[in-house]
């Protein structure tokens, strides 16, 4: 559960700290009064868009950091041993982030920093909320396939990870049959200069790195003739009487005194030793180099030869050999393709028809496994719209396959397959017996939307372990006897999470186990929001100002009095 949310300078919030407990939490006060800032600042820890705007006037940056409490076994600590996140199930979660006045921002989790991706993946796993938003995807059919495997997750999860590899592997062999099979005239044409230039590369019988070693022997060959010399007389300085010779005259000389001061001249007499065998060393050296000089205008007029070669190819198929060769594989693969089109084609028709088999079996298997799925989503709906007034509400997940003239023969059908499979889901309601199934969208009310996304959220809270479930508003459009069962419908999911709603309607706030007043307020000339936990009386205030308006009287207190108590006594016999 979430155990406390802290908020710095964001939009009409300067500070505030809430500690958030089990249970059923409503958050109330007037229009405008920042409560969905509360709202915002959670869905920004969850992994949410920010921007420079949300920020405070006059401030650098928000920050937002919450504290959650979490079992061990729930997903969240797997998911963050994937992302390389220390955590221990013993102590709070700590998600912070913050975003600078240069619209930048930075997420940690436990402390460690992490992206905005790794944070929305985490984040789902902890806080779902629901808005306005969310409320009228329900009028998207396209989202109802969403909808309902997110309902199977256990049984058409598996089929429809298996049917998504085979229809990769399907589309993949797909592809290269229509290249194949599209390659034009031109490309036979090809085929000619493919086979010249192959020949051309080949005969060359080139070598990685040739053109390098070939143009530092030419450099060589070239100025034999200047090295010779110059090797030469180094070779004999170095051995001759001013070279050697003098370094053994002058060790001969220290060697006759050196008994005389030994400590003195020792360090000079095995300087110059070491000297004396350097230059030896470097004679020898010169010489065996002098012994290797090549005089050859035959190897140096083959060098050139090969080198005008080499450039000749280097105009045509690269920038050197490398990228020669390089092309050589390129073209000769795609010679390959052309001479051996027909066998190629055969193969893949071959592959494309033994994997077409398997993923239309896959196709059918998961379109059945969604079909039971979509009769017990519709039939637990049901159950939960009974409690949510809706009892003579019927309501359909409808399949469809999707139908296309061109498509593959599924049971009689000619059907089109896409990364979801081959099936069209919609949800369809008749409000009132005797009236027909129609679309959602036609037909519900914005209190009917909202209470059958409620009877949703109460079926999908069983089945994702979401700890924290937030609703924004989720009981606009409905009063009285719906207004109720809405709010005792919020008190029973709470049992499985912990709840939060924000709300104008007393029937709703009155059942909560904790109330949150957001006010707006006026200090040293700026906007300042605040959240107070109501004690027993702040909430008599507070519901006689929901039921009352502007004034309240003591009727009004009575009867917010009366409606908790109430409240009470129908939380205690749920």
């Amino acid at each position: 559960m979430l155990v406390t949310l802290s908020i710095r300078n964001l939009a009409v919030i300067e500070a505030i700290d809430v500690h958030f407990y089990p249970g059923f939490h409503v958050i109330t006060g007037e229009t405008g009064a920042g409560k969905s800032i509360v709202i915002d600042a959670l869905g920004l820890l969850a992994g949410g868009r920010g921007s420079a705007d949300l920020i405070r006037y006059g401030c650098n940056k928000a920050e937002i950091e919450a504290l959650f409490e979490l079992q061990e076994g729930h997903p969240v600590w797997d998911t963050l041993v994937k992302i390389g996140i220390d955590g221990n199930h013993e102590e709070h979660l700590v998600i912070r982030r913050e975003i600078t006045s240069q619209g930048k921002s930075t997420s940690r989790i436990n402390g460690q920093l992490v992206n905005l991706t790794m944070l929305r993946e985490v984040g789902e796993l902890l806080v779902n909320i629901h808005g306005q938003h969310e409320h009228q995807s329900l009028l998207r059919p396209e989202r109802h396939l969403h909808l309902l495997d997110t309902y199977g997750e256990h049984i058409i999860g598996p089929l429809k990870l298996r049917y998504q590899e085979k229809y990769s592997a399907f589309i993949k062999v797909e592809k290269e049959l229509r290249e194949i099979q599209n390659s034009s005239q031109k490309a036979y044409q090809m085929l000619d200069l493919y086979r010249f230039q192959l020949e051309e590369i080949a005969a060359a019988q080139l070598k990685p790195g040739e053109d390098e070693w070939l143009s530092n022997e030419r450099v060589k060959l070239s100025h034999s003739e200047k090295m010779m010399d110059s090797v030469t007389g180094a070779h004999e300085i170095l051995y001759g009487h001013n070279g050697m010779g003098s370094i053994s005259s002058a060790i001969s000389l220290l060697k006759d005194i050196i008994h005389y001061d030994e400590l003195g001249l020792k360090p000079l007499l095995d300087q110059l030793q070491s000297a004396y065998f350097q230059f030896e060393d470097a004679a020898f050296q010169l010489r065996d180099y002098r012994e290797n000089i090549e005089f050859n205008p035959e190897r140096l007029e083959e060098i050139e030869q090969r080198l005008d070669m080499i450039i000749t190819l280097r105009r045509k198929y690269g920038d050197s050999v490398e990228q020669i060769l390089d092309y050589y594989e390129n073209i000769k693969q795609e010679t390959d393709l052309l001479e051996n089109k027909d066998e190629r084609l055969e193969s893949l028709r071959q592959l494309r028809d033994g994997m077409l088999e398997g993923l239309l079996q896959t196709a059918y298997e998961l379109s059945q496994a969604r079909r039971k799925c979509a009769e017990e989503l519709a039939s637990q709906v049901e159950s939960e719209l009974k409690d949510l007034q809706m009892e003579r509400t019927s309501l359909q997940v409808r399949l469809d396959l999707l139908e296309d003239p061109r498509g593959y023969e599924v049971e009689g059908h000619k059907v089109r397959l896409t990364k979801q499979g081959m099936d069209n889901v919609e949800f369809m309601i008749s409000p009132n017996p005797g009236e027909p199934l129609r679309p959602l969208g036609k037909i519900a009310s914005g209190g009917e939307l909202s209470r059958i996304m409620l009877a949703m959220k109460s079926i999908f809270a069983r089945h994702d372990q979401i700890p924290v479930l937030i609703f924004d508003e989720v009981d606009t459009g409905v009063s009285g006897r719906a207004a109720q069962s809405i709010a005792e419908k919020l008190f029973k999911l709470s049992e499985t999470c912990q709840v939060f709603s924000i709300t104008h309607l007393p029937q709703v706030a009155c059942m909560a186990d904790h109330q949150y007043l957001i006010e707006k307020n006026i200090m040293d000339g700026r906007t300042m929001t605040q959240v107070e936990n109501l004690s027993e009386q702040g909430r008599i205030e507070e519901l006689a100002r929901m039921l009352g308006g502007v004034e309240i009287t003591e009727k009004t207190r009575h009867h917010a009095q009366e409606m908790l108590k109430l409240a009470e006594a129908r939380k205690a016999v749920r």
